[in-house]
């Protein structure tokens, strides 16, 4: 719906949205770096207690590698990797056992098959190729009044959707692994694991973040498009 040149389901659906993700990335980011100062009482890096995590699982054959950059950790299943950012890897605090121990949860997650991990991964090939068409596709129909390449864009954004839906409980689901492993195995004190539990959290509303902004626009993308038929 537009009134004088305002979009006001961008400004109703949206900003909303956006204004929670960019929340949700200072919160991450405040967070990790308040308990980056607090160091573990075991002093065990990050690299250390991932390598810990595979082989008491038996993933021995994961690799656990330093990447550039802060909060880029990740797991690559493509080459069975644990990538952990220079503020994790050689780290000793409570900020990066978290991390390290979520990004294991993946690996753990690929390994065991959890099925919304199988279900990202089979719907991703499509997601790539509908994060560069979608938009387009669709402000292209609207400016030429093409009805289907609208209808296109919003089949392919509900990829994005279905997509970022399915990330929630695969990152839920790692953050948990995450924790439990880390007091079963007796990694940290009791005072630490409400530490840990923070950073994870901050992490989590990143995800909860991008899936409601994805939301946002999509069902901004439908009430133009049964305007525009109106």
């Amino acid at each position: 719906m537009y009134f004088y040149g305002f979009d006001y389901y961008y400004m109703v659906l949206v900003i909303p949205a956006l204004l929670l993700s960019m929340y949700a990335q200072f919160k991450v980011t405040s967070t990790f770096s308040k308990y980056s100062s607090v160091l573990n009482k075991k002093g065990i890096t990050g690299a250390d207690i991932s390598r810990r995590l595979l082989d008491l699982n038996g993933l021995d054959e994961i690799l656990v590698k330093p990447i550039k950059g802060s909060l880029t950790d990740n797991y690559n299943p493509s080459n069975k990797t644990v990538n952990l950012s220079e503020t994790v890897y050689s780290s000793t605090s409570v900020a990066a056992l978290g991390v390290a121990a979520h990004e294991t949860g993946h690996a753990i997650q690929h390994a065991k098959r959890y099925f919304p991990l199988s279900i990202r991964s089979a719907i991703f090939p499509v997601v790539r190729i509908s994060s560069a068409a979608a938009i387009p596709l669709a402000v292209l129909g609207f400016i030429m009044g093409i009805k289907f390449l609208v209808d296109i864009g919003i089949i392919l954004f509900s990829a994005i959707v279905l997509f970022q839906l399915v990330t929630l409980p695969v990152e839920f689901n790692a953050s948990r692994r995450a924790l439990k492993m880390l007091v079963e195995y007796g990694v940290v004190e009791q005072d630490e694991e409400k530490y840990i539990k923070k950073v994870l959290s901050a992490a989590a509303l990143t995800y909860l973040a991008s899936a409601l902004t994805s939301i946002a626009n999509l069902l901004r993308l439908i009430l133009l498009s049964r305007n525009r038929r109106n």
